[in-house]
């Protein structure tokens, strides 16, 4: 049975490493040296060595100056460090059917702000958009099929290759023009709320 003691150092040892591995990461993502992080951050390059050692205990101001550097937010100096590659395979990424239409994440991992996801349209298929925050912008590009997209009381038929910019916070659709399913790409950037 372990104390709390124990299990604060094991913690304190875990992040430690998370740190080290990271910070690491990064430097080496970017194709620096040491010594050039170190004048980056303007820390010493000792102070380098020793987190990425994982012997370092570095202060509040020391992880602001190494995210500052490495143009990361603090938190992903500590967070579990990410795999160089990861294979995601077919229907592994969060998928949802409204209608007929089947929509799917393009990416894992959540941007903030921003939504991209890949549209299957079936020939008969029709998805009604909600209008998001005012302000929000959204992208829609196709790339097989036909694809219309209904915005503002305007009527815009994409064939593969087009795209359509759009403001998001207004009522908008989407439906195949076409016999085949239609594959598009939706790019949603909204508005901070303020």
């Amino acid at each position: 049975m372990t104390t709390d003691w124990q299990d604060a150092i094991a913690m304190s040892d875990e992040l430690a490493g998370r740190l080290a591995a990271n910070v690491k990461q990064l430097r080496q993502a970017r194709g620096l040296t040491q010594q050039q992080m170190a004048k980056l951050s303007e820390l010493p390059r000792a102070t380098w060595s020793n987190i990425e050692s994982g012997a370092a205990n570095p202060t509040l101001s020391v992880l602001h100056r190494l995210a500052r550097a490495l143009h990361v937010p603090l938190e992903e100096l500590v967070a579990t460090p990410r795999a160089d590659v990861k294979h995601y395979s077919k229907g592994s990424l969060p998928m949802r059917t409204r209608g007929k239409v089947h929509v799917s994440s393009l990416l894992p991992d959540k941007i903030p702000g921003t939504t991209i996801e890949r549209l299957e349209i079936p020939s008969d298929g029709r998805l009604v958009g909600v209008p998001h925050t005012p302000g929000t912008r959204e992208y829609l590009s196709c790339e097989v099929g036909q694809i219309v997209l209904v915005a503002a009381g305007e009527t815009y038929r994409l064939e593969p290759g087009d795209l359509v910019v759009f403001r998001g916070d207004q009522r908008h659709s989407y439906s195949n023009g076409g016999r085949k399913t239609a594959i598009g790409y939706s790019v949603v950037l909204f508005q901070p709320v303020a």
